[in-house]
C-alpha cells in the first residue's frame, strides 16, 4: 500500500505485511515519527492512496465505518472518564452489559480489588476531572471498558510514564490478559516491551523502514538496532 496525506506528498512509500490472527504486532518508532497514522489507516480515519488493507480478506472499505470500527478497541495513553459511577464508566463500552458482565471484566483487566476499598465499591462516584482516582487506576478502568467490548483487534497505547511501578506492573498484567487469543497492535514507546512481538515495524517519518522480529531486526544492524540501543 502507499499513502500520504496529499497525493502528491507520498509518505509510506510501499508498505506489505501479512498479519495472522493472534499475532502481537509492534509499532515503533522516534517521537513525531507517525506511529499512530498506521492506526488511523486501519479504522479508516483515512484512506490509503493505492493498495488495499484486508481484514479475513475482505477489504475495509467494503465496510460501514461504523462496523469496522466495531470490531477494534483502543486503550490509549490519554485515558478519559465521564461524571458518573465506576460502573457506569466501566459499561460504556458495552451499554446493554449486565452489572455481572462489567465486574467480571473488571475482575480480569485488576479493577475489582481497587474499587472494592472505595466504601461505595461499583456505585463510587467519579468527579468530572477524575481526581478522585489516580492516572493508572483510570487506565485500568479503560482496559475494563475493552473487556467488556470483547474486540477481534486491539489497538495499545503502553506508555505508562506518569504511574509508579506497582500500578504499572498491574497495567502490564491487564494488558496482556487482554491480549490473549486477540490481534493486537501495540504503539510502543519502550522498545523492552516489544522484545516479545510476533512483527515489530519500524516507523521514521512517517513511513515504515523496517519490520521483522526483535532478533531480525538487531541483526538487520538499522535504525531499529539504533533505537534500541539508544534506550539501554
Amino acid at each position: 500500500m502507499k499513502f500520504g496525506y496529499e497525493e502528491d506528498k507520498i509518505i509510506i512509500k510501499d508498505f506489505s505485511a501479512k498479519v495472522e490472527q493472534g499475532k502481537k504486532i509492534a509499532i515503533v518508532g522516534p517521537t513525531g515519527s507517525g506511529k499512530t497514522t498506521l492506526v488511523k489507516l486501519l479504522m479508516r480515519y483515512y484512506d490509503i492512496c493505492s493498495g488495499e488493507i484486508k481484514i479475513d480478506g475482505i477489504n475495509i472499505k467494503d465496510f460501514k465505518r461504523d462496523d469496522l470500527r466495531s470490531i477494534f478497541a483502543m486503550v490509549l495513553q490519554d485515558t478519559w472518564c465521564f461524571n458518573g459511577t465506576i460502573m457506569e464508566n466501566i459499561r460504556y463500552g458495552k451499554l446493554e452489559a449486565t452489572d455481572e458482565e462489567v465486574m467480571k471484566a473488571a475482575k480480569v483487566a485488576q479493577v475489582d480489588h481497587f474499587v472494592r476499598t472505595f466504601p461505595e465499591g461499583y456505585q463510587t462516584i467519579l468527579k468530572e476531572d477524575s481526581t478522585n482516582i489516580s492516572q493508572g487506576q483510570k487506565q485500568l478502568l479503560t482496559i475494563a471498558r475493552a473487556f467488556l467490548v470483547d474486540p477481534k483487534i486491539l489497538i495499545l497505547d503502553e506508555a505508562t510514564s506518569s504511574v509508579d511501578t506497582k500500578t504499572e506492573m498491574q497495567i502490564q498484567k491487564a494488558m496482556d490478559n487482554l491480549m490473549k487469543g486477540r490481534t493486537s497492535f501495540v504503539i510502543a514507546h519502550r522498545l523492552s516491551t516489544v522484545r516479545d512481538a510476533d512483527l515489530i515495524l519500524v516507523i521514521n517519518e512517517g513511513d515504515i523502514i523496517e519490520q521483522g522480529t526483535h532478533e531480525e531486526l538487531l541483526k538487520l544492524g538499522g535504525f531499529y538496532e539504533k533505537l534500541y540501543n539508544s534506550q539501554f
